[in-house]
């Protein structure tokens, strides 16, 4: 069946009558009929079985949100975490080690950094970056390499990366190429399908959709994948059943969501184009984006982001007024909620090979959510008259 078809259907009640979705399951304790059948679950889940033998190490409910995650994944192993932030963590904490090196691209989002800076390094983790490029990416390899980090697209202003030659890179070196899939979300990229070994999200964006659940996920095969899963359990990492019961409630709906959101920011980038005070806008789906062609052959489809680029001279308390004036997109970290976000950003700050951001204007990302788009211009006409004004 389509993908659309199966994140309705997948890890949904065999046995009639049922709920449509799988009721919450709160529990820190399981109890058995006997030792033996206690032990027998024990030695299976030490072969490799996912158990239901204790909360933290998972429940029906979290099993019935894994396994939809790895269908929208196309992966054998999916793990789920408190935070996106949580994911990234295990992915270095389960693949690196001291002396270990490990490749991280320019473009990632901001918090890698503070990883990086915060315990990476201190933990005797050498830490190169590259410039998104397959020939940089050689270039920066080394013989103690254990592991290629990257996110596609780049945060903020959405490089693209040409994945498939990336992962023949790391294949033929035998070296885990791990990618953020959180801008994807799964239904429009599945890193794995292009040789990826690891695919991380934050599910807290458009998989959850509501802005009411913090969670992450990592999905593997093979050995990496249950890696993953026992450096997880070990380090006490779990989510409860009430957000998992939500986060299987947003995949039902995310195909949908997402063609809306794209829709909508597609419509608002070509109108922001048009706008005096707007040099560009980074979106993937545009035809002058630098990556566009990447994206059309490695994505289905767009979603609900866009980075506004002012010019040069524009002052970046300008941009701050303008936000301050908007009374539909709302102030807020995150996106990939129902709900519209404008959040100002410093590119020059995000990036560290990339120097042209030091001469360029200020930039405004926005996430357009559900409301009606007409009603989103209105908005940002009326803010920047106020903005004018004053």
């Amino acid at each position: 069946m389509q993908l659309e078809t199966d994140l309705i259907h997948v890890a949904r009640p065999e046995q009639r009558p049922a709920p449509v979705n799988p009721p919450v399951v709160r529990t820190s304790t399981v109890t058995f009929e006997s030792l033996a059948e206690m032990r027998d679950t024990k030695q299976r889940r030490e072969q490799g079985e996912r158990m239901f033998s204790y909360g933290r190490r998972g429940t029906p409910t979290t099993y019935a949100l894994e396994d939809a995650i790895s269908r929208l994944e196309h992966g054998e192993h999916t793990q789920l975490l408190p935070s996106g932030v949580a994911a990234i963590n295990l992915v270095f904490m389960s693949l690196l080690g001291p002396g270990a090196h490990v490749v991280i691209a320019d473009s990632v989002y901001q918090p890698v950094r503070r990883i990086v800076e915060g315990w990476l390094r201190p933990w005797g983790v050498a830490v190169d970056y590259f410039d998104g490029s397959a020939e940089h990416l050689v270039a920066t390899l080394r013989d103690d390499t254990r592991l290629i980090y990257t996110e596609v697209p780049g945060s903020l202003v959405y490089e693209m990366q040409d994945l498939p030659a990336l992962a023949a890179i790391a294949n033929e070196r035998g070296i885990p190429l791990a990618v953020d899939n959180t801008w994807a979300s799964g239904i429009r990229m599945q890193p794995l399908a292009h040789g990826a070994a690891v695919s991380l999200m934050a599910g807290t964006k458009y998989l959850v959709g509501h802005s009411d659940v913090m969670l992450g996920s990592v999905t593997a095969n093979g050995d990496i994948g249950q890696r993953l899963r026992e450096t997880a359990i070990t380090m006490g990492q779990s989510i409860g059943g009430d957000d998992a019961y939500l986060a299987l409630r947003g995949v039902r709906t995310l195909a949908c969501r997402m063609e809306t959101h794209d829709r909508q920011a597609r419509e608002l980038g070509e109108w922001l184009v048009g706008q005096p005070q707007v040099v560009r806008v980074h979106q993937p789906s545009r035809p002058e984006h630098p990556g566009h062609a990447l994206w059309q052959r490695d994505f289905t489809g767009g979603n609900g982001l866009l980075t506004v680029e002012f010019s040069a001279d524009t002052p970046a308390q300008r941009v701050d007024t303008l936000v301050d004036r908007l009374t539909l997109f709302a102030i807020g970290s995150s996106w990939g909620g129902f709900e519209s976000l404008a959040l100002p950003c410093n590119i020059a700050a995000a990036r560290q090979l990339d120097t042209r951001w030091a001469s360029r204007g200020p930039c405004l990302r926005l996430h357009v959510g559900l409301e009606a788009v007409d009603d989103l211009k209105a908005d940002l006409e009326q803010a920047w008259a106020a903005v004018q004004v004053a």
